[in-house]
């Protein structure tokens, strides 16, 4: 995969074989104990998410490097993004929110805020935090998930009214 190949592709819905490589990447990228074992469980996830948009990031061939979702939840737009390891720190992250931002006036989501995690291939997980504050998300640390396999911030955007 070349990364200066790569393009955004927005989708209401995806096929079987994107969902089936979102979850690759999902598997590959989140925490280890976030790891969807079949694509139907994978599949009950995301048909339990109400009003989706996609977008992936692929290269020229279709191979995806990356994927983001905005859906509802309890009134509040929110969000989720996962990027493959090789295109990290080169302006492509940045690029899905802006595309999220274009579509969503203000968006929520969870995020680890340590680096205790360990990915499915024994590799650390690295805490994106850093990022979304540099692309302008607000902690709100009065507001965190905290299960026994998972502790989250929330995170939120507002564009400018």
């Amino acid at each position: 995969m070349l990364p200066t190949t790569l393009k955004i592709a927005e989708r209401l819905q995806l096929t079987d074989a994107e969902k089936a490589a979102v979850m690759q990447l999902w598997n590959c990228e989140y925490p280890a104990q976030l790891c969807y074992s079949t694509l139907q469980d994978f599949e009950r996830y995301l048909n339990n998410l109400a009003n989706k948009a996609h977008w992936l990031l692929v290269d020229d061939g279709g191979e995806i490097a990356g994927w983001a979702i905005a859906f509802d939840r309890e009134g509040e737009r929110w969000f989720a993004i996962i990027l493959s390891q090789v295109v990290h720190g080169l302006g492509y992250g940045t690029m899905m929110l802006n595309a999220l931002k274009g579509r969503n006036p203000k968006l929520s989501g969870l995020v680890s805020d340590h680096d205790r995690y360990i990915k499915a291939n024994g590799t650390p997980y690295t805490a994106p935090l850093g990022f979304y504050l540099k692309n302008n998300f607000i902690v709100r640390p009065d507001s965190r998930l905290e299960l026994p396999h998972l502790s989250a911030v929330r995170i939120e955007w507002e564009g400018k009214s």
